[in-house]
Order: structure tokens, then C-alpha cells, then sequence
């Protein structure tokens, strides 16, 4: 059984006080592989000692005190990706981002897809000629990289907040519940990535919605899908 300590910096928040949910599965997932899907059960919190655990069956979970934060184990994303944009369109599309203005956002100071945010990641999908299809350009600054590798917790949490904004209602306040990923490659900082991002159904306050990231010539570096669920009132 494996058994460590990790915390979760305040700078890579979500929701206001609690962890960017792409994030957070980047730390489960870095324990398992690849290839992860992990639940969020709780709103992780910042700047605290968690508990990450892995059980003899190869589930880790991740704990705050007794409180399940999250639980992860090995499996692949089952979403088929639409064709990704070159990056000119995907800068076009960025110009188009539905959260630019603070006030449409529901988490303005998000690390990942804050407007407020100029530490963050600055990942702003926008609609891809009226195709259902958003897509960005995300360009890895240096600090997220170590011997030229980008850390994956950060290839996670960049996945993490365009699934939202394909699927989610607007004006809703909707949070991110499962993400399952594979990273096929390392991604480099300095280098032109496209988001591609998609709905692909809605049940309920339930929602479902897929991302792609590739490289400028159109490979494939990861893929994700993942679970939304709105918030009631």
C-alpha cells in the first residue's frame, strides 16, 4: 500500500477556496499512469496536507482527514474527437470565448480559465465556426515544466475546463465530477498546443463533455472526457 502526503498550492484553485478540478485528478492520476479516471467526491482544499493512499486493488484515493476528496483508478476515455482546428483557427475562436467578461464567468479567478487570472493558464475555448466545436491555443509557460517536460497535472487541469464549457448550460454554476484521460505524449513549454473541446450529452444536471489536445501539426498529445454536474438554485 502506497502512502504520502500532497498539498494542492492556493494558486491552483477552481472554484473560489477550493482546488481546480483538473488539477486535483492530475495528482491523483500521476500515481496511476497515462491512462486514469478519477471521481471527485468533495471540493479539495487549498494549501492543506492531503492524504494520498494507493489500496492493493491499484485505487488511489486522496483524503482530507476521513473526508474522501477523490478516488482514482486505471481506464481510457471512450469519446471519439471531432477534427481539430489548425491553431489560426483556434486563435480566431479564443477571440470568441463565452467567460471573457468576469461577470458571465462562474469562476472568474479560476486557475485554468479565469479572464481575472494573469498567473493562470489563460485557457479561453471559443466556438469553432458554429459547430458545437470549441477550441483555444494554449502555449505552456515555462514555470509549469521541469528538465522540458510540462508536469501532467497540468496537461489535466488544461483539459479540465474546456469539457466544461462545451457542455455545460450557460449561466449555469456547474462543477466538474469524473475525468478520465490518457496523455499519449509529453507537451513542451513554449510550444502551440489546440484545445478542441465538445459536447457530447446531457441528462438532467448531468453533462458530459470531451477534449482533445494536438500539436501544431495535428497529433494527438491527450485526449479526455469527463463528467459535469450542475448545482441546484
Amino acid at each position: 500500500m502506497m502512502v504520502d502526503a500532497v498539498t494542492i498550492p492556493a494558486r491552483f484553485n477552481g472554484p473560489p477556496g477550493s482546488g481546480n478540478g483538473g488539477y486535483v485528478c492530475g495528482v491523483v492520476a500521476e500515481t496511476i499512469g497515462a491512462s486514469a479516471s478519477v471521481r471527485l467526491s468533495a471540493p479539495p482544499p487549498l494549501d492543506v496536507p492531503l492524504l494520498r493512499t494507493r489500496d492493493g486493488d491499484g485505487v488511489v484515493h486522496l483524503l482530507h482527514g476521513e473526508e474522501m476528496i477523490a478516488a482514482g483508478s486505471v481506464a481510457q476515455p471512450a469519446a471519439i474527437a471531432p477534427d481539430a482546428p489548425t491553431v489560426r483557427e483556434a486563435t480566431i475562436a479564443a477571440a470568441a470565448y463565452a467567460g471573457l467578461d468576469p461577470q458571465r464567468h462562474p469562476f472568474p479567478t479560476c486557475f485554468v480559465c479565469g479572464p481575472l487570472r494573469h498567473d493562470g493558464l489563460r485557457i479561453f475555448p471559443g466556438p469553432v465556426n458554429g459547430h458545437g466545436v470549441l477550441a483555444c491555443v494554449w502555449q505552456p509557460a515555462d514555470d509549469l515544466a521541469t528538465s522540458g517536460v510540462v508536469d501532467p497535472r497540468f496537461v489535466w487541469a488544461a483539459l479540465d475546463c474546456p469539457t466544461g464549457f462545451a457542455c455545460m448550460p450557460p449561466g449555469s454554476r456547474t462543477v466538474l465530477a469524473t475525468m478520465t484521460a490518457t496523455l499519449h505524449a509529453d507537451v513542451e513549454p513554449g510550444r502551440d498546443y489546440v484545445i478542441t473541446a465538445w459536447r457530447i450529452a446531457s441528462e438532467g444536471r448531468k453533462h458530459r463533455g470531451g477534449a482533445v489536445l494536438t500539436d501544431a501539426d495535428g497529433r494527438r498529445v491527450a485526449t479526455a472526457e469527463a463528467l459535469w454536474i450542475s448545482l441546484r438554485g
